[in-house]
């Protein structure tokens, strides 16, 4: 007599592993095709990943990483052309060559997760969000369906009502895209779709003329998300900033009445929270009663500044950020995840996002499928495939908790804090603004213009200054930091620290680099 555990029947979605073995048949001839089993070299290709991730594992998770070696191996465009053999051939080149180039990429590529590499506003290598890339990077989904994308998707509604939280909203929706600049873009097109929803069906040619206001120290996808959308460059009006960078409200409102009074339409005010350059944060507060009042949509560009909402002795910066009705806030930068990792964060719960942006494409979005379709959610996206982005930041965040990415941002800003008193301490150096985050924006002025006068020949001269050591220091390789002229000013340096890798050995590395490159000048 048999026992009940003979016939065990497989569980809800088990599948006996035999009948999934396919049986070998004879080769079929298609179209001078030979159709019989897989082309690829599995055990090659295995064997070549697997060596591909020692040589990454050496040379830019262990060298790329060490103080002691070169931030980059600069070399002028037409001789890296030759160095890289990138020409592309009829026939495929082995393994041992294929390697040779993984090397030579690495090598002639920027080590952004050097720790003097401060050149952008993302730097460091984050080692848990280096794992989570590279797992969904072989894993290879597109966020757009529950059924193609279980984890991601559940793992990006876990972050984004996180994210939301610390917004200050008790409810809300959001959706990681690919930058700020399109977190900006998807904020104005959803801020024109409150003000007049026809507009996604009859499109432009009855609207009014709309008008949006954003700071003069604003981020310039503005401008491109205004051009791009076909609200025209023209109809962006730029609120002038005080002397630190921060946007007037007076001025603000001053620009709504005469926008009204010449018969256009305001519908948003773009607000920021850390500008690029002079890393400024935008009363939030007065510019969100001038919002309540004339009925603006409020969205903040937080793309630099939000992760300092992770901090309880930093988070007021951006007091006020809870009135907001959209918020653009990357990860990638402060807080390491990774690029990209950017958010669009939204105080609406109505399903405004998917309203505006939604085709219902039937191929994808089936509304009689076997299990909840409101997890489908990339009918909220502009894209169609979409990057697991959330991911990265998820492993981050379960692997320091909050408490470390708080950590992350206060060291970040003591380090900020530092470099900024040792600048005051040193000649030739000289402060353009006391600054409130991780932008320290600076001269360095060279012994030959210590006894100068600051009249316009002074100037024209400093202004060479920091191109000049840019280049010096971009060949030398011993460090990246970026510069720029600004609103009148001539090029100066801007500093800003993120990496925790950064110590205070390389602040006092920086500044005396500097002087080294330039004392000749």
């Amino acid at each position: 007599m048999n026992s009940d555990s003979d016939h065990q029947c497989p569980v809800d979605g088990a599948t006996d592993h035999q009948e999934m073995i396919p049986n070998k048949k004879n080769a079929v001839l298609v179209d001078g095709v030979v159709l019989n089993g897989p082309t690829t070299d599995a055990k090659a290709g295995e064997k070549f990943v697997e060596e591909a991730c020692r040589l990454i594992m050496e040379e830019v998770v262990l060298k790329a990483t060490d103080v002691n070696e070169k931030v980059c191996e600069w070399r002028p465009p037409e001789q890296l052309k030759q160095l890289l053999d990138l020409e592309m051939r009829d026939s495929g080149e082995p393994p041992h060559r294929l390697l040779e180039l993984c090397r030579d990429v690495i090598r002639y590529s920027v080590k952004t997760n050097h720790p003097r590499f401060f050149n952008q506003l993302y730097a460091g290598l984050d080692y848990y969000s280096l794992v989570a890339r590279f797992m969904t990077e072989a894993l290879n989904p597109s966020v757009y369906t529950y059924e193609v994308s279980p984890v991601f998707l559940l793992v990006e509604e876990a972050v984004l009502k996180k994210m939301i939280e610390f917004i200050g909203w008790k409810e809300g929706d959001g959706i990681f895209n690919p930058g700020g600049s399109v977190s900006n873009m998807y904020a104005m097109n959803l801020a024109r779709y409150k003000y007049c929803p026809d507009i996604k069906e009859k499109g432009l040619s009855g609207s009014p003329r709309l008008i949006l206001f954003t700071s003069a120290e604003c981020h310039y996808s503005m401008k491109k998300a205004a051009s791009f959308l076909g609200i025209g460059t023209e109809n962006v009006c730029f609120v002038e900033t005080d002397g630190r960078g921060k946007m007037i409200p007076e001025e603000l409102e001053k620009q709504v009445w005469q926008a009204r009074k010449e018969g256009a339409a305001p519908f948003l005010v773009c607000a920021t929270s850390g500008t690029t350059v002079l890393g400024a944060f935008d009363p939030l507060d007065e510019i969100a009663d001038i919002c309540e009042r004339h009925g603006l949509w409020l969205h903040v560009d937080a793309s630099w500044g939000g992760s300092a909402l992770m901090s309880r002795k930093h988070r007021k910066l951006l007091h006020g950020i809870h009135r907001a009705d959209s918020v653009a806030w990357n990860p990638h930068k402060m807080l390491m995840a990774g690029i990209q990792c950017c958010a669009l964060l939204v105080k609406d719960k109505s399903d405004l996002l998917k309203k505006c942006y939604c085709a219902k494409a039937s191929y994808l979005f089936q509304q009689d499928k076997f299990y909840d379709v409101s997890y489908d959610t990339g009918d909220k996206s502009i894209q169609c495939s979409r990057r697991p982005d959330a991911f990265k930041f998820w492993m981050t965040w379960k692997a320091l908790g909050t408490s470390g990415l708080e950590e992350r941002v206060n060291r970040a800003l003591a380090l900020s804090r530092y470099l900024v008193d040792e600048i005051k301490k040193r000649e030739g150096f000289k402060l353009l603004l006391e600054p409130e985050y991780a932008n320290i924006c600076f001269w360095y002025i060279p012994p030959s213009l210590r006894e100068m006068e600051e009249g316009p020949e002074f100037w024209a001269k400093l202004n060479l200054v920091a191109p000049a050591i840019k280049e010096r220091m971009m060949k030398k390789g011993s460090l990246m930091l970026g510069y720029q002229p600004h609103r009148g000013k001539v090029n100066f340096f801007r500093q800003v620290v993120i990496s925790p890798q950064v110590s205070r050995e390389d602040m006092d590395f920086l500044l005396d680099e500097i002087d080294l490159l330039g004392k000749d000048m």
